[in-house]
């Protein structure tokens, strides 16, 4: 059975007034179910982590106490872009919460998602970009540290690169950090990934497939990984405001297509993190992530 994390802490607004982008996750699930992809009982709410040690695996404690007291400099938290709350935070544990879970569920079943999650910008010692925990770092960490995983690979097809994730794990040879993502996005100062592919403004579908094809396989090939991290962020189509790539919707699905595939031909268990989105239209949005979980019904069950 498809498991999809989802709690209501995800819908939290960035401020008062101001639902934009938090609503897509409440808008997905509704649609997901409404369509008949998914179910109730494909859903499940994360519990929030009452111990922290998941977290302090990947994080500085002294950040992440800061965060939790709300004693983050004024600074810092500009840096991450959001009005911190007691709110906030709990909603990014429990996001960090979803993805552990998730990824437990995707070792039984092959596949499973956080319908929020990828929050790739959080560094060890800081966020940004609107990330604060690192959640499929943390969990990556959690399966290597408890022997249930050897060989982790993680690919992050998001707009902007994952330069959280490069730093959390640059000396860590049990993951290998794949990226691929807009040359002239943010962050515009990037990490080192252990491969970083770079595309040109308004790459269209054939050229970012074409490039996919010649990579993941052969990464699999050279790495032997046990899992993967999926961060399948939908920012890469023409009409997202924060991204200058080309993909159409189409395009966009047949990226997933071929990741899930190739994962599970592989028989390599997958985690899904949605990632980014923000074209101006919702309904662009909530089409694009949701053709993420109809293919993973599709394959998988």
């Amino acid at each position: 059975m498809l498991k999809i994390a989802y709690h209501p802490y995800y819908n939290h607004p960035l401020k008062k007034g101001h639902r934009f982008p938090m609503e897509k996750y409440e808008l997905l699930q509704l649609q997901l179910m409404y369509e008949g992809t998914c179910a109730e009982e494909n859903f499940f709410e994360p519990e929030l982590l009452q111990n922290h040690k998941q977290i302090l695996e990947v994080h500085d404690a002294e950040y992440f106490y800061d965060l939790l007291n709300l004693t983050l400099s004024h600074q810092a938290a500009l840096k991450i872009g959001f009005l911190l709350s007691e709110r906030l935070i709990a909603r990014e544990i429990c996001i960090a919460s979803g993805t552990l879970q998730a990824t437990a569920y995707a070792l039984q079943y092959g596949i499973a998602m956080n319908i929020a999650g990828g929050t790739h910008h959080a560094y060890s010692s800081h966020g940004e970009g609107f990330c604060m925990l690192n959640d499929q770092a943390i969990a990556a960490k959690h399966i290597l540290d408890q022997n249930i995983s050897k060989r982790v690979l993680i690919v992050d097809l998001d707009v902007h690169q994952g330069n959280g994730t490069a730093e959390i794990f640059q000396d860590e040879p049990r993951v290998f950090t794949f990226s691929m993502h807009g040359k002239n996005n943010y962050p515009f100062e990037k990490e080192q990934s252990d491969l970083d592919i770079e595309l040109d403004d308004n790459t269209n579908d054939a050229t970012y497939l074409e490039i996919l094809k010649q990579t993941l396989p052969k990464l699999i090939t050279e790495q032997q990984p046990d899992f993967i991290f999926y961060l399948c962020g939908v920012d890469v189509i023409a009409s997202d405001k924060l991204g200058k790539l080309g993909l159409s919707i189409a395009g966009c699905k047949a990226r997933d297509r071929f990741v899930l595939e190739t994962c599970k031909r592989h028989e390599i268990p997958v985690m899904c993190s949605m990632g980014g989105g923000y074209s101006p239209d919702i309904k662009t949005i909530i089409e694009a992530h949701t053709n993420t979980f109809r293919l993973a019904q599709e394959l998988y069950f």
